[in-house]
Order: structure tokens, then sequence, then C-alpha cells
């Protein structure tokens, strides 16, 4: 039963807030999203092509984790493995992996290599999907679901052989690639015409992960009601945080990607900027969750110019603003952020973070501090921010409020950073 495993420690993980997603395969060639065979209904023989000509000869793994490090990024979560089941490391199970591909070498060994270098915590994703093996019974989702003579055969499928292929798999990345932090497992669609726990057989895969890496936290999509060390919302942002059926805040991470795809897609065009990816960020840590940010490398095995671009915005203001997400989360009971702004809370230093979303003229109203400022200053360059009284008349028309507000009184102008923030000092 589920209640034999141990809840491992999400202390880590919630202190760090922010991770890098990779979304890597043989789906970077074509380059118009990883669920390609999915939407085109490709099959096996025709998606081969990407296989014998798969070679990221320009991957530099030390490269990806210099930018994730100076992105602001403390985890990476890699695909060994996504849906159309081709694997980045040399599997014994299975022909279908990079040991076959003009490339030959272990992607998974040099990533992680990389990344612990630069002290950066490993993750890594596993596809409970699996399109080209041959004992996984086609469904609703499969690439060949409108094909009858497909349909077919899968009397003749085996998913309890597919199961035990799985577990075989994860027990090599379980003792291959030493100390892993976190396991990303994608996904279940239990009921008419898909998968769920029973066809996963999920305690028995969960279970090698408890045995052999005790440690690592698993995500929530094994569709097992009592596994799940974190909640993982996928291309939304929760609006009041997130709670268990008895009220009480979980452990989550926003999983969210630059643009409208996870893989490289070469054509799509409806990139985040910036600035919104760093209100995107300070909106989960404001609300007690992470953000898993997702870059998808060419088919040569490098970072476009769009996502270079994007993470070294972040990088910029994270070197001036990380104070006010790493170690943070929700502000204290009582005190509700201004309009067009987040607070974010960090305990220790007994510190709120004020996140000004949309610049205001000169004063920002901030109910229920008036006896608890000790100080307050710009978090980017560490000046003094003026606290002024609030005159009842300009008060007394905005309601909902009980409590008298301070005034912080803010520069005509907005300075030079995506998103200001005012580091307040709590008496």
């Amino acid at each position: 039963m589920t209640s034999r495993f141990k809840k491992p420690d999400p202390a880590w993980f919630v202190h760090d807030r922010f991770g890098m997603f990779i979304h890597w395969g043989l789906y970077a060639m074509p380059a118009r999203h990883e669920w390609i065979r999915n939407r085109e209904e490709i099959s096996i023989a025709d998606y081969q092509r990407y296989f014998d000509h798969f070679d990221p000869d320009l991957f530099d793994p030390k490269e990806w984790a210099r930018m994730a490090k100076l992105a602001g990024m403390k985890y990476f979560v890699i695909t060994t493995k996504h849906h159309d089941g081709f694997c980045l490391w040399p599997s014994a199970h299975t022909d279908y992996c990079i040991k076959n591909t003009p490339y030959q070498r272990d992607l998974i060994r040099a990533t992680v290599d990389a990344f612990r270098a630069e002290g950066i915590k490993v993750g890594f994703y596993y596809s409970l999907i699996d399109w080209h093996h041959p004992e996984f019974t086609i469904d609703k989702i499969h690439p060949m679901r409108n094909n009858a003579e497909e349909r077919a055969k899968n009397n003749q499928r085996d998913m309890r052989k597919y199961a035990k292929y799985m577990r075989d798999q994860v027990l090599e990345l379980c003792t291959q690639y030493g100390k892993i932090d976190l396991f990303w497992f994608d996904f279940s669609y239990p009921g008419e015409d898909g998968k769920g726990s029973n066809e996963w057989e999920s305690e028995e895969l969960y279970a090698i992960v408890q045995e052999l890496q005790p440690h690592a936290l698993v995500d929530n999509r094994l569709d097992l009601p009592d596994v799940g060390d974190f909640v993982t919302p996928e291309q939304f942002q929760p609006a009041n945080g997130l709670k268990d059926k008895d009220g009480n805040p979980v452990v989550w991470e926003a999983c969210q990607t630059f643009s409208g795809s996870w893989g490289y897609f070469r054509d799509e065009h409806t990139w985040k900027s910036v600035d919104l990816l760093i209100r995107m960020l300070v909106d989960g840590v404001s609300k007690g969750g992470n953000l898993l940010l997702n870059v998808g490398p060419t088919a040569r095995g490098l970072f476009d110019a769009r996502a270079k671009e994007r993470l070294s915005g972040m990088g910029e203001w994270m070197e001036l603003h990380g104070r006010s997400v790493y170690g943070c989360g929700p502000a204290p009971d009582g005190l509700v952020a201004p309009p067009d702004c987040r607070y974010t809370y960090n305990a220790e230093r007994n510190s709120l973070y004020l996140h000004i979303f949309a610049w205001p003229f000169r004063d920002i109203y901030c109910p229920g501090l008036a006896e608890r400022i000790a100080y307050a200053q710009f978090l980017h360059d560490g000046s003094e921010v003026h606290i002024g009284e609030v005159h009842e008349a300009s008060w007394s028309g905005m309601a909902g409020n009980a409590s008298t507000p301070v005034a912080i009184q803010v520069p005509i102008v907005k300075p030079n950073v995506h998103v200001p923030v005012i580091e307040i000092f709590l008496k």
C-alpha cells in the first residue's frame, strides 16, 4: 500500500523556488512541437528519419549549466525519455536510444555532470507514455489512434511487459547517475481509452525510487492518491495558491514555457517577455509556489537566441532581486498586497518584499503595516524609500480595507529594472 512510503523533505525545493525544465529529443529536428507524432499521426516508420540523423554536434552542457546558473535557477529537470519513447541515455533495455544515433554519446551523463559542477540540483523527467514501445497499447492520445489496423493489434500487446520495461529503465536512472534530487513522471490519463496507475503499475515504479533515491521528490502524476511530493500546474498560474482537501497549503510548482511549445519550435512566435516571466515567477512565490521554466534546445544542441535573451534578462533581475525569491513565500496572515503588486516574505530575515507590477504615481497604500515597518529600501540599489502618513480623505474612499495604511512614497520615474522591489524590514 502507498502508506508504506516515506515523504522526503521538500525544504530545499521550497527554498530554491526557480528551476530549468529541458525538453529535448528527436522532435527538435522537425521543430514543430514535441507532440508532433500525436498531432500529425506519424507512424514509427516515418518518424525513423529523425532517429537516423540525430547528431547534436554543438551540444555543450557546460554552457547550458552556465546559462541556468546566471539566470538564477537552482535545479533542473531534463527529459530522459519523452512520449515518443526515445531515450537520451544508452539504456540497456532498448535500441531506441542515443547510443544508436549518429551522436552515440550519453547526453544525460554529460548534462548531469555539467549542472552538478555549477551547484545545480538534478531532476529527471521520465514519460510514462511510449509511442514507440511494441507492448504499449494504442489509446486515445496515441499517434495511431485512428488507424484501425493498428488498433486491432492491441490484443497482442501486453502492458505488463511495458510496465516492467519502465521499472528497468527507472532503475537504470536511479543507479547510474549518482544522487537524483527530483523525479518528474508524466503523465496519467485514467478512464475510458486512457491509462492510469493500474496500467503503469505505479506503486511498484514508485517503490524503486523510494528504495534507491529515498530523498528524491516525486511529482503527482503517477495517479496514486497518496503519492506526490509536489503538485504540478501546467501552463497556468493558480489564482490563490494551492491547498489540499483539508485546506492546508501544499508544495507546488508551475511548469511554464517561454512560448507555446515545450520542444524546440522554429516558427512559434508567442514568446513571453522577460518582464512577464519575472512577474510569473514572483506571482508563484507570493502564493507559495515554484517556477519550472522550460527551454527546448535545437537539434544541434543549442539554446536558440530567444531563449538566451530571456534567460539573460531574468538573470540580470535575479542578481539584484534574488533575495525576494529564494527562501521566500507568502506574506504573513493579514497582510494583503496593494493593487498591481505582490508580496513575498522571508521569515528568517523578517523581511517583506513589495514587487511593483504597475508603476504608480507617488504613493503605494499598504494596509496593516502602520505599526510594523522598521525601514524600507529599493532592493536593486539599497536606496531608502520614504514612508509617509496617509490622510484619511485619500483613503476613506477605498472600500474593503479596515485598517489605515501607510503610504510608501516612490519616485515619479520607475527604476530601470523590469519589476522594482521594495524591501520592507519588519519590526
